[in-house]
Parts: C-alpha cells; structure tokens; sequence
C-alpha cells in the first residue's frame, strides 16, 4: 500500500498555501506531487488560489488602490462578497502578497505573511521543472461553469497554459475538478495527463445543476455501482473528501496493521477507477473527536493512527497540507512493526 503523498496546496501547514514557500518546501519534505487550485484574471491569465475570492489568503483588502473592486457574487450557488480574481489583471495582482488562511491555527505559518507574491500557474510548472527529482502535479480546475459563463473559458485556458510550457502529455500531469465537463473539455483537446473527478460527499456539481436544475443527480448517487463503471469509461479516478473514504471505520479500533477496509475504494477499484482523499491535516480540530489530544484546536493529536489508517484503506493518493508526516504514515505502514513501536 503505497499512496501518492500530494502535497495540498504546496506545504500549507507551514507556509501560506500557494506560495513559492510552500511549493518548495513541499518538494524538499518529500512530497510525490503539489496540487494547486487554479482561477483567471479578468485577461486570462491562471493563477493559483484557492478560491477566486482573495481576501482571505492575500492583503488585497488592505490596499486603497483596490477598495472599490470590493463586491459581492454568486459563485455555484454560494453569495459571498469581497475580491474576486477575475475582477483584476494579472498586472494587479502581482502587487498582493500572500497570506495564511488559517492564521489561529497555523501562526508559524502566518509569521510569514506578506513575504512573497501570489503565482501563476506556469511560475509552478517551472518550479517542477527545475525540481531534484520528479514531482507531479495535481492540478484543480475551480468553478469552471461560473468562469464559462462570464468569459472565461477555464477548459481553453488550462490547456492553452499546459501546451505554451511544454506539459501536453507529460506523464507528471493529472487535472482534477468537481465538474465532469471541463474534464472532458480538456480531453477532448488533447491535453493529456490522467483526469480525475473530485466529489463532494453531498450536493450536486454546478455543470449538473447549471444543466438539470434541482434534478441533477448528486454526487452521492455519482458512486452508485452503475455510476462509477460509468465514470470509468471516461476518467482515471475520483478524488473523495476523508469522511466518504473511511465512511463506517472505528478511527479508535484499527490497531491492527492489516487492511482497513473502504467501501468506495473496493467498489471504484473493481471497475478500474484509482482513488484519492482529501485532506490530511493532522490539528485536532480537523481529527476525529477519539484521536484528539487535550484541549487545544491547533495541537497536533494522534495523527499517526489516523493517517495509516487512511493508507491502509487502499487509497491510490492522499492530499496532506503536511506532506513529511503523511510520507512518515505511509513508512509506517510499510514497516508493521513500525507502527507499533512508534505507538500507531
């Protein structure tokens, strides 16, 4: 059992995610691939956030020169207000600095607020490039329906982004997105590299619904058996959150070094489709309430049994905003003994 260790957003338990940072600090711990989440600017170019709405994870909200592009927006169903990408030229936005997310949990990271500017995605293609050692890249198409429909086109922007450095069917390169179409946009265009289709453990995604209304099937009936040899026919794998990944499991009752089983990694294997989870984090705040330490939100509990746990279920990748400790997990896991010396 040997899961790719993804490093979520480049090193974001230690530095403000998306940053050089953190990019590289996640190659240097070990990571087999970074994952960066992908949003344009009003001319096209891609760059990489979380989420277009920037307030949380750069000082754009501290700058009067941009105090009037503050708004508010539909964005999949969801009204949120504050600073959009698309509202701004790449030009614009290489003046913002980055920040932490989640300064209250993670204020080693956040010391490092406003040292570096955000990126695009090609400032990271050429980062792996120049990588030690081979390191792949698991990169997230956000909100591709929402960006079609004010003009921007994120199916033509990847791959246009991906041929112009070189990556067209470069076996590093897998996209992943909780939209099919984009998907089978970029396969269509050639793009090459492995497709994966993230989903939610309720909900529907926002291509079904833009299509649909409220009959779009949700992701739920998406990982029906008959739903995932479909998908198999199409894509290369899925990408499931934790709780649907060890949907059933006693975090407290698996000491023991054997398999764990999976339900949804059993039924997706069986018809060829690879299985991802996310996210690893090993705070208490985001551990199962058992394997909590103290009282603390931003300690770190017993992650060891959680994470091989998680590896030992079969999963083909995990995304860990700590890449050293789930590359520890899954050492663990291959040395049984291990595990147990070290108190797993």
């Amino acid at each position: 059992m040997t899961p790719l260790v993804i490093a979520h957003r480049g090193a974001s338990g230690y530095r403000p995610e998306h940053s050089r940072s953190a990019y590289e600090l996640a190659i240097a711990l070990g990571a087999d691939a970074i994952e960066p989440d992908l949003v344009p600017t009003r001319d096209g170019a891609l760059v990489l956030r979380h989420e277009n709405e920037i307030s949380g994870t750069t000082d754009v909200a501290d700058r009067p020169e941009f105090e009037d592009r503050r708004t508010t927006k539909t964005v999949d169903g969801q009204r949120l207000t504050g600073w959009f990408t698309e509202d701004f030229t790449w030009d614009e936005l290489t003046t913002l600095r980055t920040r932490e997310r989640l300064p209250q949990l993670r204020p080693q990271s956040a010391a490092h607020d406003g040292d570096e500017p955000i990126l695009r995605f090609e400032d990271l293609l050429g980062i792996l490039d120049a990588a030690p050692r081979p390191v792949g890249l698991v990169a997230e198409v956000k909100h591709a329906t929402y960006f079609d429909g004010v003009g921007l086109p994120m199916g033509q922007l990847v791959d246009a982004a991906i041929g112009a450095a070189g990556w067209r069917g470069d076996d590093r390169l897998t996209v992943e997105c909780f939209e099919k179409g984009v998907l089978r946009d970029l396969g269509a265009r050639g793009a090459g590299g492995r497709l994966v289709y993230l989903q939610e453990a309720r909900g529907s995604a926002a291509d079904e619904v833009a299509t649909h209304g409220s009959s779009a099937p949700t992701y739920a009936t998406e990982r029906t058996d008959a739903a995932l040899a479909a998908l198999a026919d199409e894509f290369d794998g899925i990408s499931v959150p934790l709780g649907t990944l060890m949907a059933g499991v006693d975090p407290v009752a698996v000491d023991d070094p054997g398999p764990v089983r999976s339900d949804v990694v059993e039924r997706a294997h069986a018809v060829g489709l690879d299985v991802y989870t996310w996210t690893l984090r090993p705070e208490n705040r985001f551990l199962p309430a058992p394997l909590r330490r103290g009282g603390d939100v931003a300690a770190h509990g017993d992650w060891e049994r959680w994470y091989t746990s998680v590896v030992r279920t079969g999963v083909d990748g995990v995304f860990a905003d700590h890449a050293d400790l789930a590359v520890r997990a899954r050492e663990l896991v291959a040395d049984p003994a291990a595990v147990h010396r070290s108190g797993g």
